[in-house]
C-alpha cells in the first residue's frame, strides 16, 4: 500500500473519523510499529511535514531516519539508459532498492522545479522510488500534490462542521516566489470527495491544471466568491499555463479582514508558512477566526492513521 495521492483514498470520511478517533488516544497502537523503520527522505525544506510524520511514526512505536538529500545526499540520476558521465553520481535504481533494505516505509518531499511543466507532471522522484523501491512509499509533498496536508485539512474541517451544507472557497494570495501547485491541487481534489459548495477563485490566467480542478467553479471575483462563505482556505500558486512564472502580484487579493466579512463567520485557513500582510492581514491570521495552529496539530494525526493503514496492511 502506497500513499501519494488523495486517490487513494478510499473513504475520505472514513479516514477523517479514524484519524479523529487516533487524535483522542495517540499512544493506542504504540505496538504496531514495534521493530519497524520509517525512512524520510528531504529533497526540500521542512517543518510542519517532517515533524508531524516523525512524531506521528513515533506514537505507533517506529523507529525513524531522517536524509536531506539536498546537502548529505549523493546526486541522483532518474534516466534509463542514462550515460552518467555529467552530475549524478547515483541512479535512482541503486539508491531505491538500497533505502528499501534500510526502512519498512520510506516517505519523500520534492518539490516541483518550475522550469519544465512535462517534468513536474511526471513526478521525477516520487515516481523513481514508487518503480525501484520495494517498500510501501508516502508522499510528504511532489511536484504537484501534498495529500498529507489535505487530509489535515479535511480532519480540521471535520472538527468546524457546520450545521449546513458548508461554503469552502479556496482563494488565490499574492507572494513575492513562485511558489508550486501542490498544495492547491491536493486541496481541490479532497474537496471533490466532500458534500460542499465548492469555489476557487483566483485572477484570471492562474487557472490549476484543469485535470484536476475538472468540473470545480472558479469564480474570477474574490469578493463575489467570499460571500457567506464558511471557510476561507488562502493560498498561492505560480502560473500554471505559463509554468511557473509570477504573472500577478496584485496585493488586492491579501485575505484582510475587510474581505472576511463578507462571510458567514468563516474560518481561516493556510497549510504554512505564510507570508504575514502578503497573503493574509495580522488582523485575520491572529484573530479567532484563524484556525492555522489547529490545521498543524493535525497534520500529525494525518500522517498516523496513513501510517497506521500501511503497518496494518503489511501484517
Amino acid at each position: 500500500m502506497n500513499f501519494t495521492s488523495i486517490q487513494n483514498i478510499d473513504f475520505l470520511d472514513k479516514w477523517v473519523k479514524q484519524a479523529l478517533k487516533i487524535k483522542k488516544k495517540p499512544l493506542k497502537n504504540k505496538k504496531l510499529g514495534k521493530n519497524k523503520t520509517l525512512v524520510m527522505l528531504f529533497f526540500n525544506s521542512s517543518l510542519r511535514t517532517r515533524l508531524s510524520t516523525q512524531k506521528a511514526a513515533i506514537n505507533l512505536g517506529m523507529n525513524v531516519m531522517v536524509m536531506n538529500f539536498g546537502s548529505e545526499g549523493w546526486t541522483l540520476e532518474y534516466e534509463d539508459g542514462a550515460i552518467m558521465n555529467q552530475g549524478a553520481s547515483e541512479h535512482i535504481k541503486e539508491a531505491a532498492a538500497v533505502v528499501s533494505q534500510y526502512a519498512d516505509i520510506i516517505a519523500i518531499r520534492a518539490f516541483a522545479g518550475l522550469t519544465d511543466k512535462e517534468k513536474d507532471n511526471a513526478e521525477t522522484v516520487l515516481s523513481g522510488f514508487l518503480k525501484h523501491a520495494t517498500v510501501p512509499i508516502v508522499n510528504m509533498e511532489s511536484a504537484t500534490g501534498h495529500p498529507l496536508q489535505s487530509l489535515a485539512d479535511a480532519i480540521t474541517m471535520a472538527e468546524h462542521k457546520t450545521q449546513h451544507r458548508p461554503k469552502v472557497v479556496l482563494t488565490w494570495a499574492p507572494h513575492p516566489r513562485a511558489l508550486p501547485q501542490a498544495v492547491p491541487n491536493s486541496f481541490v481534489e479532497m474537496m471533490q470527495l466532500q458534500d460542499a459548495d465548492f469555489v476557487i477563485t483566483h485572477p484570471e490566467g492562474y487557472e490549476l491544471n484543469p485535470k484536476i480542478t475538472k468540473d470545480s467553479k472558479i469564480e474570477y471575483d474574490q469578493d463575489k466568491a467570499f460571500e457567506n462563505a464558511d471557510f476561507i482556505y488562502a493560498k498561492n500558486w505560480s502560473n500554471y499555463k505559463e509554468y511557473g512564472q509570477i504573472t500577478n502580484s496584485d496585493p488586492n487579493w491579501t485575505v484582510t479582514a475587510d474581505k472576511m466579512k463578507l462571510t458567514n463567520n468563516a474560518k481561516f485557513m493556510h497549510c504554512l508558512p505564510v507570508r504575514r500582510n502578503v497573503i493574509v492581514t495580522d488582523e485575520v491570521i491572529d484573530s479567532e477566526n484563524s484556525i492555522v495552529i489547529e490545521q498543524a496539530n493535525n497534520r500529525t494525526y494525518a500522517a498516523q492513521v496513513v501510517l497506521q493503514k500501511i503497518l496494518k496492511n503489511g501484517k
